[in-house]
């Protein structure tokens, strides 16, 4: 990029002018008439509308996704305009958003997390929707498109939804000895991310009932109930998500709630007729070309791939687990669940591996 050219793009990404740190006047301005009320004022004789789809736009890890934005001028107009494209990825709180991608005419820069992920799709005359590549879990969420024509600014918001799996997660010491960086840290091992509160929500409403608190990734801690009983929360409450509310992110401690999307490769059951132990279940998956799989990879398998396997096997963390889409005796409750038992120290078992395509 001219030196020039590019320069440019970096102060469109970072202004910090109102309403949304694009580092250009808005369009809506005060009349003269002394009295507070506003009247919209259009630069160039035309007024721009920016359109994105009112429903949530739904993806999964390792995906491609576009997410639509389209602009236009009321009226109508055949003359060529500088449109300057920006697009941001807010914040559960809209606190100051991330820089995805900025563009002017052909040429177009991408930020952070999203180089060499994301572009635009020009399929039409006044199209501005992103492509991003590769899903990653951190991507969902909201999306402002924003189209900047000269002094003029208008902008819409797409929502980004991963098809996902929430699953609580306990380490190898037991209830309640996670701070929010080490529940982070946790959620990261096992192929997965803390879940946000819609993510917790999704998935009580699909049945998930668990009675300890968890954190969620902004900071607070709750858990997902759907029988009531004494010891989480009382009987006198209706089903729902109790929640303990922000909680210090160093002094506290709880459980992790993760979330775990589509995988890019496939989950399969090693056995030996002896049972294996941890350090032997490991070499056993290299031997196979393998790694041993993780907890959110065991999650994913089994909701999305319908994995069931009545067989215990080891996981990445030391625990042993297995998933069961079908119910049936000698394999555990009545309800389809990824069974556990826990972090056996003695013990031999099969193994899940986990190998990409």
């Amino acid at each position: 990029l001219p030196l020039l050219l590019e320069a440019t793009l970096l102060q469109l990404a970072s202004g910090s002018h109102h309403p949304f740190y694009n580092g250009f006047y808005y369009n809506h301005l005060m009349n003269d008439k002394g009295n507070g009320e506003e009247k919209v004022d259009h630069f160039n004789g035309a007024r721009l509308v920016v359109e994105t789809p009112r429903d949530p736009i739904y993806s999964s890890n390792g995906a491609n996704v576009t997410l639509p934005c389209h602009y236009r001028f009321e009226p109508d107009t055949e003359a060529k305009r500088k449109i300057r494209i920006k697009w941001s990825k807010l914040r559960d709180d809209y606190t100051k958003e991330q820089d995805v991608l900025v563009a002017i005419g052909k040429t177009y820069v991408a930020f952070g997390d999203f180089l060499g992920r994301a572009h635009l799709r020009r399929a039409s005359r006044h199209e501005a929707s992103l492509v991003v590549s590769d899903v990653r879990l951190r991507d969902g969420g909201k999306y402002r498109c924003e189209v900047i024509d000269g002094l003029e600014d208008e902008s819409d918001v797409v929502d980004l939804q991963l098809r996902g799996i929430v699953f609580p997660y306990q380490p190898l010491r037991g209830q309640y000895r996670l701070n929010f960086h080490e529940a982070e840290q946790v959620c990261q091992e096992q192929g997965a991310i803390l879940a946000t509160f819609n993510q917790l929500f999704q998935a009580w409403s699909e049945g998930l009932d668990w009675c300890n608190a968890g954190w969620l990734a902004d900071g607070t801690v709750q858990y997902p109930i759907r029988l009531p009983r004494k010891p989480c929360g009382g009987l006198h409450l209706a089903p729902g998500i109790r929640s303990y509310g922000l909680r210090h992110r160093h002094l506290h401690r709880f459980d992790a709630f993760c979330f775990s999307s589509g995988l890019k490769g496939e989950v399969f059951y090693l056995e030996h007729p002896a049972g294996m132990t941890l350090e032997e279940a490991k070499q056993s998956c290299q031997d196979a070309g393998a790694e041993i799989a993780r907890v959110g990879q065991l999650y994913s398998a089994w909701k999305f791939l319908g994995l069931d396997r009545c067989n215990a096997g080891w996981l990445a963390d030391g625990s042993v687990r297995y998933p069961i889409t079908k119910p049936r005796a000698n394999c555990g409750p009545p309800e389809p669940g990824v069974r556990s038992f826990g972090f056996p120290s003695k013990g031999k078992f099969g193994v899940f591996c986990y190998k990409e395509r």
